[in-house]
């Protein structure tokens, strides 16, 4: 299977309606999780992927990126705004996700939020990550988070909010990140939204790029938000593809 999304902005219209809604940036700079953050950036781009079965990558010997350990989806009803989601819908998506995907919170190390830098959306999606893994924590009988073990990030830093196209973006982050074993930075965060609370959380925000460490000498294991603008809500949860060596003329995972 193959998919993919695009979005072009070669026309007004759209941007207009989204300016005069006070939905963008005005100095037209993405500022996702910062105390500056006044709306997003529009973008525009295209990305494929092609899916397969682990057995049947592994059996052509293909170069796999990643594994999707889970996926879910929902909507989150009426709101009050078109730009007021509903962390609560955005909570049980995640758990969903996770439980579907039998993984110990504990080893989530990153999630490439949605974080479109919106001063009332960004908030609204850290609430609802922290809703969601303080219920994966009790679920499996687990304390507390006492260190924050899970970076946050959000491509739309780097470059805008490709909307059809921007899930795609997200996972391409994070296979390139998982490849260099390295969690970039979010550009233009300088001064922490006041509104976010991460504190005694399981999340810290990626202020500087850093080497991404393995957890226990496991895969390392991302989430990928992705919210669409009426209130449709996915989640995918990736795994670090295996990794390979030539013994006897074969590709064999170590």
């Amino acid at each position: 299977a193959i998919a993919g999304g695009v979005n072009a902005i070669i026309t007004p219209d759209i941007t207009l309606s989204f300016s005069q809604a006070g939905m963008l940036s005005e100095d037209g700079r993405c500022k996702t999780f910062d105390q500056s953050a006044n709306g997003y950036v529009r973008g525009e781009g295209v990305g494929i992927v092609i899916l397969k079965s682990l057995r049947e990558a592994e059996a052509d010997g293909d170069h796999i990126y990643a594994i999707i350990r889970a996926s879910s989806e929902n909507h989150g009803g009426k709101a009050n705004t078109l730009t007021s989601p509903n962390p609560i819908a955005q909570k049980e998506l995640l758990v969903k996700a996770y439980q579907d995907a039998h993984i110990d919170p504990r080893e989530v190390s990153y999630i490439e939020a949605h974080g479109t830098g919106t001063p009332l959306g960004d908030p609204i999606e850290i609430e609802g990550l922290k809703l969601a893994f303080s219920e994966l924590y009790k679920a499996q009988g687990l304390a507390k988070a006492e260190v924050a073990h899970c970076g946050i990030g959000s491509v739309k830093t780097n470059i805008g909010h490709l909307e059809a196209a921007a899930g795609m973006a997200g996972i391409f982050k994070i296979i390139y990140a998982m490849k260099h074993k390295t969690l970039p930075g979010n550009p233009n965060l300088k001064q922490v939204n006041a509104y976010l609370k991460l504190d005694n959380t399981p999340f810290y925000l990626l202020k500087d790029t850093i080497a991404w460490e393995s957890v226990a000498d496991k895969p390392r294991v991302a989430g990928i938000s992705s919210f669409g603008f009426g209130g449709a809500n996915a989640h995918v949860v990736l795994e670090e593809g295996p990794k390979y060596v030539l013994t006897n003329q074969q590709i064999k995972p170590y």
